[in-house]
């Protein structure tokens, strides 16, 4: 167990090592630094100077080492990317890692409750159906699993704001000022992920449920819905646990779009701007966070699976 853990986190890093990578040439992509962030009418001695004073002269590997462990030429001061230092924005002439943790609470709000309403939802839901399959509660499971994956998030965000903001009046459909707010972006962010998880659900159970273990505990007068909850369940939550935390993943870094009808003041709103204005290293930290949380609950996810499988960890 202890040789699967440390080599789970050693591929973390070296994941977290790339996508550092992936993160300081996303301001090279277009050429030289200077020509994307200085405005369009700067002369060439002026993009020469923005150049020279943010350190984009030098070599690229000399560049990715001041990137990582910060620099001081006298104009500009960094601590580098190691110690959460990604510059500041320039547009809101703020520390940019500082405006990202400003914004996270507010995604972290909206992907937990997201997650919560799927979970509370999909997993009764794939058990039923399980149980009771080919009957009226399996067909709406599944007709409704099919219509949740069929609709596009800014599709349902939308009629979710004609019905429930404009004609019933009943939830705000912008901003973000009390809990009320969170009802409708979880709902639109939360229901593609609970058709996923009641698909999965149910597939698992309806394979378990099949098991000759299962067999054995029915023959042993154990009651059908302990056989159900205590056997069943859990060795069908593998598969169940890893997509749980892929969407949780996908959710911290996804809900771009979500975000942006509500007007939702989370990172991927935030993205959105920074792309807009070319503000790069709010770009650059938003990224960063939210690729090195994904791969954290990856390595979360694959500790779990070992507790609840330990042939996983020896194999």
């Amino acid at each position: 167990m202890r040789a699967y853990v440390i080599r789970r986190c050693l591929q973390s890093l070296i994941v977290i090592n790339i996508v550092l990578v992936i993160v300081f040439m996303m301001l090279h992509m277009s050429g030289s630094p200077g020509d994307v962030l200085m405005p369009e009418d700067s002369s060439l001695e002026d993009i020469e100077e923005f150049n020279k004073a943010h350190g984009f002269d030098k070599p690229l590997h000399i560049q990715y080492y001041r990137f990582l462990f910060g620099f001081d030429n006298g104009v500009v001061k960094s601590k580098g990317v190691i110690f959460g230092d990604f510059g500041y924005s320039y547009r809101h002439e703020l520390p940019a890692h500082e405006l990202v943790f400003e914004h996270f609470p507010a995604t972290i709000d909206l992907a937990l409750t997201a997650v919560l309403i799927s979970i509370l939802v999909a997993i009764p839901a794939g058990v039923l159906s399980a149980t009771f399959r080919n009957t009226w509660i399996d067909y709406v499971s599944s007709i409704g699993s099919m219509f949740g994956q069929s609709m596009p998030n800014f599709w349902l965000g939308l009629m979710l704001i004609i019905f429930f903001s404009v004609y019933l009046d009943l939830f705000p459909s912008s901003g973000y000022e009390s809990p009320i707010y969170i009802v409708l972006p979880a709902l639109t962010a939360g229901l593609y992920q609970t058709a996923r998880i009641t698909r999965v659900v149910r597939a698992g159970m309806l394979e378990v449920l099949g098991s000759e273990y299962i067999t054995t505990a029915r023959s042993k007068g154990i009651v059908e819905w302990l056989v159900i909850m205590r056997h069943a369940l859990k060795n069908a939550a593998i598969p169940v646990v890893t997509l749980i935390g892929l969407e949780l993943g996908v959710l911290l870094g996804g809900t771009v779009v979500t975000e942006v009808i509500f007007a939702w003041p989370g990172v991927g709103f935030l993205v959105i701007d920074a792309i807009n204005n070319q503000d790069y290293p709010i770009v650059q930290a938003a990224v960063t966070l939210l690729a090195t949380i994904f791969v954290f609950i990856n390595l979360l996810v694959d500790l779990i699976y070992a507790w609840l499988d330990p042939r996983i960890a020896y194999s």
